[in-house]
């Protein structure tokens, strides 16, 4: 059974060799505070996925460790290969190098910890799921560094009351969890669509908006989303040292990701239990209203300027 899902719609190939700096960059501010934020430098953001390549130019530099939950190579634990592109992709969005190739990403400097928790045929389970947030939480790096942020591109339509509190458990750690919002939005803000785990309280639910700032109209529109951020024809690393752009919840997600480990420099914030709480407020203060309904846009387009 496929009870998780990730959160992404369409696909579309472009190879570049110059480096770029993606919209969605520009258009949550990231670049007005690299020199203040260090560029994330220090931040480990673990990213619950299909994987990573591994070997991307791009990323290589900056992925301080892996495990695979998935049964893919024969369940060799040591082996996180992305046989999908999916948590490339969105490991290019939060920490892609500013090596004058390619593109960059919104904390260039911070580390991935790339946890494997969907599989070559793109399924996943709340175990998996679970086993890789309790993963996250004990682990210590080389030099003691600890994950400060989990990014969860993926949902299911089923809540689990396991998934919740270990979640719960994480937070209380100073662990800050942010999720894709889903993309089964019929782009009516009146009709509420829900995906677990971005619904929980505890975890930053992302929806997505179009490149002219207007909410997607896949993007789950519900009572509890917390900000939006750019989600639509994202350029990003992916499979085999290229770059492609593709559009979904998946990908806003790690925009707000990426901006909490830059965040976390800002104000000198240690993990512990305030943690989530004062980076919330942040988040909340500088929060960009675009006109349009909570349900459709939660407290607004995440700005760090």
């Amino acid at each position: 059974m496929k009870e998780l899902l990730l959160e992404t719609t369409n696909i579309k190939s472009v190879f570049n060799d110059l480096q770029t700096i993606p919209r969605g960059i520009e258009i949550i501010g990231a670049q007005k505070v690299w020199e203040k934020s260090r560029k994330g430098q220090g931040i480990v953001v673990a990213v619950l996925d299909s994987g990573c390549d591994i070997s991307h130019p791009d990323l290589k530099e900056n992925i301080i460790g892996g495990l695979n939950f998935t049964n893919d190579d024969g369940g060799d634990k040591t082996i996180f290969t992305d046989y999908l592109g999916h948590g490339t992709h969105v490991a290019g969005i939060i920490a892609a190098t500013d090596n004058g190739k390619g593109i960059v990403g919104v904390a260039p400097k911070s580390k991935l910890l790339i946890l494997k928790v969907i599989d070559k045929s793109n399924s996943g389970s709340f175990k998996r799921l679970i086993e890789a947030i309790e993963y996250a939480a004990k682990w210590v790096g080389p030099n003691g560094e600890r994950v400060s942020i989990v990014n969860m591109s993926l949902g299911s339509p089923y809540p689990n009351e396991k998934l919740h509190e270990v979640i719960k458990k994480a937070r209380q750690d100073g662990i800050i969890f942010v999720a894709a919002a889903g993309n089964e939005g019929d782009g009516k803000e009146e009709s509420f669509e829900v995906s677990y785990p971005g619904y929980y309280e505890e975890v930053i639910q992302i929806g997505s908006i179009t490149e002219d700032m207007k909410p997607s109209k896949f993007s789950n529109t519900n009572v509890n989303l917390d900000f939006v951020a750019p989600g639509e024809n994202v350029l990003s690393t992916h499979l085999g040292g290229k770059y492609v752009e593709l559009t979904g919840t998946s990908m806003a997600a790690p925009h707000v990701s990426g901006a909490i480990a830059l965040i976390l420099n800002m104000i000198d914030q240690k993990r512990d239990i305030m943690t989530p709480y004062i980076v919330y407020s942040y988040l909340l203060n500088h929060a960009k209203k675009l006109g349009f309904s909570i349900y459709q846009e939660g407290n607004g387009l995440v700005q760090l300027a």
